[in-house]
């Protein structure tokens, strides 16, 4: 069912979902200058809100409440923190439609797709609450020395706009669960549903100043975070680029870094690979929400042998994609998130077929207008073109032969990128040897989504440290601490 711009508005508003003030120590406040920035409905260009433009002042004012609210929230039991957390993914889900219209309004994002990252981003939660009260310290026998987990304290997290919910239940519901504290950074973009989240969190019992969420001036939130002592770990989620920053202005606290960066990721359909499976799950690993995400394919390695059949059935499936507002039933593939970023697809299509490539489909601006483009896949694209060595983060799909399996590793590995790659073929022993020779943290066989709150998503290479999700994401909001324990008399 379509739902109206207006009507959702006016929906959310009813819900009290739709907040337009930062949230620091409990309290929705405005900027302290009155400063405000619009957000904007990226598939009609209308105002949606406008919300507080934050910097340095309530950012520190964040810190300070996080760091007071870390002693008494650490001390909870895990059990205590653990019901708090449930209590918040059973709110997100009985508000997932709510959660979903909001992300679609400020995102583009088909309503579809917004309704599967709420699910999705809730799974952290879940999952968070549950390890909760599995957090151990070891006894190591041949010493008995004692190991116990320690919360790290007080967290900056700074998040994307293209998974505006899931990418901060990811770092927040371990972050929470292990007794830290909060200070979110949402997009400029979707700072909507990230407030939305925060209410719901205060909704669930989570204590005022355990999550704070200030959104504005990028440079100066983000410096503020950084040169804090009380901020023990920085999360971010974004550009290499914005990362290697990040990673370099930490060194001066010594802060924890877990970062989860670009991507350039690679495709390989091998001759051997099903027809339909190849094409249903390079589709979905490419022009899921535009191609706008960090793990999407960006290049397709297509064996010769199989070449000209994967184009034919890819290109017609790709001419399918229903293109429109996020809020129209039917809709597939909405608007790129702003006006840059269609630029810059513009330009990586105008350098490849410059440079011999040929547009089997698309290829230009859509006719709906605004940041709208038409899926589009290349063919003949080669190595010298920028969409084979950049992530075009838009829906282009580049199609690139190669005739060996250690060709198309080859090219696969050629990139600072390590997030995600995809690889589709019907041999057990190839799905094994190629899995393991690609240097990526994430590898898809024959699936084209493959994100789970159960399994470590991270990468290697300039694509990242650390790992969010499943166990492992526990381990970095943890402390490790020796205590050695001697000559103590009973009694």
């Amino acid at each position: 069912m379509s739902v109206e711009p207006q009507a959702a508005v006016s929906r959310l508003m009813e819900s009290g979902l739709l907040r337009t003030q930062g949230l620091i120590g409990g309290k929705w406040i405005d900027a302290h200058d009155g400063k405000t920035i619009q957000v904007q409905n990226p598939a009609t260009g209308d105002v949606i809100v406008s919300v507080p433009c934050m910097g340095k002042t309530e950012t520190m004012s964040a810190i300070s409440s996080a760091h007071d609210t870390y002693y008494s929230w650490s001390k909870l039991t895990a059990s205590e923190r653990s019901k708090r957390l449930r209590k918040w993914y059973d709110l997100i889900i009985s508000h997932k439609d709510d959660l979903a219209l909001l992300i679609t309004l400020e995102g583009g994002k088909p309503l579809k797709e917004s309704l599967g990252e709420v699910n999705y981003g809730a799974s952290f939660i879940e999952f968070f609450a549950e390890e909760a009260k599995r957090i151990y310290g070891d006894i190591i026998p041949p010493t008995i020395d004692d190991r116990r987990l320690f919360p790290v304290g007080v967290v900056g997290a700074i998040t994307p706009w293209n998974f505006p919910l899931a990418m901060i239940t990811r770092k927040v519901g371990p972050a929470l669960a292990c007794g830290c504290t909060a200070v979110v950074k949402p997009s400029e973009y979707t700072p909507l549903t990230a407030l939305a989240a925060a209410e719901l969190a205060l909704q669930a019992g989570i204590p005022p100043g355990a999550l704070n969420i200030v959104m504005g001036n990028a440079s100066d939130i983000g410096n503020t975070l950084l040169e804090s002592t009380q901020v023990r770990k920085i999360t971010f989620t974004g550009s290499t680029a914005i990362g290697k920053k990040l990673l370099a202005g930490s060194a001066n606290t010594v802060k924890k870094v877990s970062l989860e960066l670009g991507g350039n990721a690679p495709c390989i359909v091998f001759d051997d690979a099903d027809l339909d499976v190849a094409v249903k799950g390079t589709l979905a690993a490419k022009f899921r929400n535009s191609g706008q995400t960090c793990v999407c394919v960006n290049r397709i390695l297509v064996q010769e042998g199989i070449y000209e059949k994967f184009a034919n059935a890819f290109t017609k499936a790709v001419q399918a994609l229903q293109v429109g507002n996020g809020l129209t039933e039917g809709v597939v593939q909405g608007p790129l998130i702003n006006k840059a970023a269609l630029e810059k697809v513009v330009t990586f299509v105008k350098d490849a077929t410059s440079k011999g490539a040929d547009v089997l489909v698309g290829g230009k601006r859509h006719g709906l207008g605004g940041t709208f483009y038409e899926p589009t896949v290349l063919g003949n694209v080669n190595n010298e073109m920028l969409i084979s060595r950049q992530e075009v983060f838009g829906p282009v799909a580049p199609l690139i032969r190669f005739k060996t399996e250690e060709e198309a590793i080859r090219m696969a590995n050629d990139t600072d990128a390590g997030l995600a790659a995809y690889l589709f073929t019907s041999s057990i022993p190839r799905s094994w040897r190629v899995s393991e020779a690609l240097e990526y943290g994430l590898v898809g066989v024959n699936e084209g989504l493959i994100s789970t709150e159960v399994a470590p998503f991270g990468g290697f290479k300039q694509s990242g440290l650390g790992r969010e999700g499943s166990k492992y994401g526990m381990d970095e909001y943890l402390e490790i601490k020796y205590v050695c324990l001697g000559n103590l008399k009973e009694g």
